[in-house]
């Protein structure tokens, strides 16, 4: 019984140490530093100051029009800030997710955006592709499920 038992445990310590190794948990696997437009974009945004943000973001997309997360970010402080121009949010949305379909903070706030034009069926695709994307859930996931269900409870009233 006792040999079993050993058995087990020396099993068990060679899988997580398998599955710690093999997902990258190597000492010696590089970190990617943090992207300074986005960085000076979050701190923009903490302060609310979209004008700012938008700017900063302009600049990067006119020097890299392929980066999802800039066409993202300048989306979503477009859609915060004062006045959107919800042509100008969809259009970077659909350009984030272009370059890179699984992008999930793209997913919510694309969602997001079409519950401001009441479309709560295209808000549900992709709360339906974060579904598929987030298959342990995510934080993406939640906050536009419960954006959803905001919207509809509004709508019941």
């Amino acid at each position: 019984m006792m040999i079993r038992n050993a058995r087990f445990l020396a099993i068990g310590f060679l899988f997580c140490s398998a599955a710690v190794f093999g997902a990258g948990g190597a000492p010696d696997k590089p970190i990617e530093p943090a992207d300074p437009v986005i960085e000076a974009a979050r701190a923009a945004i903490a302060k609310q100051d979209w004008v700012g943000a938008q700017k900063g973001l302009m600049d990067a997309l006119m020097r890299n029009p392929q980066n999802a997360d800039y066409h993202n970010l300048y989306a979503y402080t477009t859609r915060k800030g004062p006045n959107p121009d919800l042509d100008v949010v969809f259009k970077h949305y659909n350009e984030a997710l272009r370059i890179d379909p699984k992008h999930r903070n793209a997913h919510e706030y694309i969602g997001e955006a079409y519950l401001m034009v009441n479309n709560p069926a295209k808000a549900k695709e992709h709360l339906a592709t974060l579904d598929r994307l987030c298959f342990f859930g995510c934080e993406e996931y939640d906050d536009l499920k419960k954006a959803v269900a905001e919207y509809e409870a509004r709508q019941k009233r």
